[in-house]
């Protein structure tokens, strides 16, 4: 009896439940699920660093090839929209992660939970079998009273065992999950961090991209500033070269003017003497010789350069890299400050002095009211009023102040003073 007692014991505790497993919890997926969100959101972040590597690249370019802080600024701003763009995306990142890592917390814990009862559920069974003894089945089994107990001694046993071996595996089971979740714990912590400090290096960018943009602005302005009064300085400096030129102009025709009248009185004066029988009188001296015209438009494209050099800026209108134009009415030539300059033809010297604005300046009229102008001189070696010939060293390079650097501005005034282009005037090189 006390067999078959111990024996309906074992069958009823086999009969009660074990405890179902501990079951993670499911929420209602979205229309993307936030691991969809995830890999979308790591998709964009890789293309945002993708699209800022670019920037960068055009930003060493830019200024590499110009200072032109114009586009500079804009390349800025648009790395601080990526940036900004690529904060959002690791926010979100470290937000997903932060969920992922309390889910897994909470499913760690439970796990941890469950398998504390398993095992003690087991403990409990392996010190009901030690009591019990190697024998016990046997024992069950051959003190039945009849084929029907027998029957039912035996399907209890199994039962019993039955239970035993899936506790064992739950429990298995329950450790292989703890290791699990304990790994994608510290995976998600690793994640976690390394987002937290690319967040950290990426506000720290963001902070020298507002510093540098700052310095950029403060460079434009600088830069801005400069522009317009060295506009302002080359319209005052135009004005006053015009003037000059208005005044040599009007000079020559005013000489013109009285050589024609000395020479109409002249002609009077021989023919009165003539009908009057008297010796003709000697004609008068002009009161400043001019020599010939030597410069037509016939010399258009057969001048020779006055220096040797590269092209600083061409006639016209000019473009600056922040918008602004400036018009030029001659030829920038660069070259070594001190280089000889010679005259592109003969003629005489009507100016050879600092002129404000220009430097040590160098005007020669080729008569015809044709001139050719060298400014920016560092010296002058002829004197006003003298005639030289084509070729002739009229002074040195000199610039060597200005934004352009060293050069010689040369200028070819047609009558009336009007600036025409002297590309066009020389010979090809």
């Amino acid at each position: 009896m006390r067999a078959a007692r111990l024996a309906l014991a074992l069958a009823l505790a086999a009969a009660l439940p074990a405890g179902a497993p501990a079951q993670r919890r499911q929420p209602q997926p979205p229309q993307r699920t936030p691991d969809q969100q995830l890999t979308e959101s790591q998709r964009r972040l890789q293309e945002i660093r993708e699209e800022r590597s670019e920037l960068r690249r055009d930003l060493s370019g830019i200024r590499s090839r110009v200072h032109d802080v114009t586009a500079e600024i804009r390349n800025i701003q648009r790395q601080r929209e990526v940036s900004a763009s690529l904060l959002r995306e690791l926010n979100f990142q470290m937000s997903e992660t932060q969920r992922k890592i309390d889910e897994t917390t909470d499913e760690l814990l439970r796990t941890q939970d469950e398998l504390a009862q398993k095992r003690a559920l087991l403990d409990r069974r392996l010190r009901d079998i030690y009591k019990r003894g190697p024998l016990q089945a046997e024992e069950v089994l051959l003190t039945a009273h009849s084929f029907a107990d027998l029957l039912n001694r035996y399907k209890y046993l199994y039962l019993v065992a039955l239970r035993d071996r899936r506790l064992v595996g739950e429990v298995a089971e329950l450790q292989h999950q703890l290791q699990l979740r304990e790994h994608e714990l510290r995976r998600s912590y690793t994640d976690l961090t390394y987002l937290q400090n690319e967040r950290a290096q990426e506000h720290a960018q963001l902070g020298d991209m507002a510093e540098q943009r700052s310095t950029t602005l403060s460079s434009l302005r600088s830069h801005e500033r400069t522009t317009v009064e060295r506009i302002d300085e080359l319209l005052r400096d135009e004005r006053r070269l015009t003037s000059l030129m208005s005044t040599l102009e009007a000079r020559r025709r005013e000489e013109e003017r009285r050589e024609r009248n000395r020479a109409a009185e002249a002609e009077r004066a021989r023919s009165a003497a003539v009908a009057a029988g008297r010796p003709a009188p000697p004609p008068p001296a002009p009161v400043a010789p001019r020599p010939a015209a030597t410069m037509t438009t016939a010399d258009v494209g057969n001048l020779d350069w006055p220096v040797s050099g590269s092209l600083v800026y061409r006639f016209g209108r000019a473009v600056q890299s922040n918008g602004t134009a400036i018009r030029y009415n001659g030829l920038g030539i660069g070259a070594a400050a001190g280089t000889p300059v010679r005259a592109v033809e003969g003629g005489r010297v009507e100016m050879a002095a600092p002129f404000e604005g220009y430097g040590p300046t160098v005007v020669v009229s080729h008569g015809g009211g044709y001139y050719s102008l060298y400014l920016y001189l560092k010296e002058v070696q002829v004197r006003p009023g003298t005639t030289i010939a084509k070729g002739q060293v009229i002074g040195t390079v000199g610039g060597e102040g200005t934004p352009e650097g060293a050069h010689v501005e040369f200028q070819i005034r047609t009558p009336g003073g009007e600036a025409v282009d002297p590309l066009t005037w020389l010979r090809g090189r």
